[in-house]
């Protein structure tokens, strides 16, 4: 019999060359950079070029693909109608999901991943992958106004994904410091090797599904709490704290009871989450940008910090990338239950670049199982039972 590793943890399912992990250094790197010189220099725009081909794009591929992009921000007026009759209530990764699953309705050329042969078709997979990364952030910006009542904010040509994206929430011009640390969380989300989400996508991917049909399969594997659900969670654990001076009850009795601290630890990393560490920054930017005033859900977050380290460093558990950007969007005044959704917004570069590569060199998943059933049976009449 073989070893059953629940959760597959550890075993390899693919080769990729897109991204890589050393958990225990806390090293994150996209196509051989790491993420601190790409958060620092880059744009969520010119990672997702690197993710998809492979190199950093010269200016021309850059200028032409950010246009590509924009051309196609606006959505379809009969999809705008169809979420106006989405209950109001609905998550927003549930929108998300029927939504980006609607797409491939309305825009043609869906029907050539009927075979193999099919996924040849560079233009194809070209203008795939620029819409639906186009259409993620106004979508999840459009149903903000939707569900409250309001028409949908239009989106501008003018302004880069992170720009656009906190324009159409708030229908103004958007600070450049918090474009700029919206910018680097879409860099920060964009892609984390083969994780629950990303899986999902290649599993669907390896059937030859349409790749609207993959990303809304690896957005409904993300809406999930112990996957991108954790940064809402987040938020609301603070607010239940309250203040810093309460940490550290609050920490030993979740320990005492077994119950889990969201935002601590992850499987990949022995340290603090390098993602982790630079949204950490980023906070603080914007609190030096504010005068200096600590905001109180930041104070606790610190000092949360501070007391998990102290009672639970020594097993590796440090903040992972969840811990701080559920507080960054809310200073940036989005609800908490867009939060995933926003992940999913950047994630679609990394879930597409694995789509690509998928596809180039397909095979459909079958994995097996260990049977622990009944051995042979027979079986016996309704009458005599």
């Amino acid at each position: 019999m073989s070893d059953f590793l629940p959760g597959l943890e550890g075993v390899p399912a693919t080769k990729s060359a897109i991204s890589n992990i050393d958990g225990e250094k806390g090293i994150l790197s996209y196509r051989g950079y790491s993420l601190e010189t790409l958060a620092e220099n880059s744009s969520f725009e010119e990672t997702t070029l690197l993710l998809l081909n492979g190199e950093l794009p010269n200016q021309k591929a850059l200028d032409d693909f950010k246009q590509q992009l924009r051309q196609n921000y606006r959505t379809k007026y009969h999809i705008r109608e169809m979420m106006r009759h989405f209950p109001h209530t609905g998550h927003p990764m549930d929108m998300l999901q029927t939504a980006v699953s609607s797409l491939g309705m309305f825009y043609p050329g869906t029907e050539c991943l009927t075979d193999a042969q099919a996924c040849e078709d560079l233009d194809y997979v070209r203008n795939m992958t620029v819409n639906i990364i186009a259409q993620m952030a106004p979508l999840v910006a459009m149903w903000e106004h939707i569900r409250n009542g309001w028409d949908p904010v239009q989106p501008r040509s003018d302004l880069s994904v992170a720009e656009n994206l906190l324009y159409m929430f708030t229908g103004q011009e958007p600070d450049p410091l918090m474009a700029k640390i919206m910018d680097v969380c879409l860099i920060l989300h964009a892609e984390h090797t083969l994780n629950a989400s990303t899986f999902a996508a290649l599993v669907a991917g390896s059937t030859l599904a349409t790749p609207y049909s993959v990303i809304s399969a690896a957005i409904g594997t993300l809406s999930g709490p112990l996957h991108g659900g954790a940064n809402q969670r987040v938020v609301g654990m603070l607010q239940e704290i309250g203040s810093p001076d309460k940490v550290e009850a609050w920490v030993d009795d979740k320990l005492k009871n077994k119950e889990v601290i969201w935002g601590m630890g992850h499987r990949e990393y022995k340290v603090k989450d390098p993602r982790a560490t630079i949204l950490h920054k980023l906070v603080e930017e914007l609190v030096a940008q504010r005068g200096g005033h600590l905001d109180a859900m930041f104070e606790t977050a610190l000092k949360l910090e501070e007391v998990c380290a102290d009672r639970l460093g020594h097993k590796g558990v440090y903040p992972n990338v969840d811990f701080y950007s559920g507080i960054l969007y809310t200073e940036m005044g989005i609800p908490e239950d867009e939060f995933t959704a926003l992940f999913a917004v950047a994630r679609s570069a990394g879930w597409l670049a694995h789509w690509r590569e998928q596809i180039a060199n397909n095979r459909i998943y079958r994995p097996t199982q260990i049977y622990v059933g009944s051995d042979a049976r027979d079986y016996t009449p309704i009458s005599d039972r």
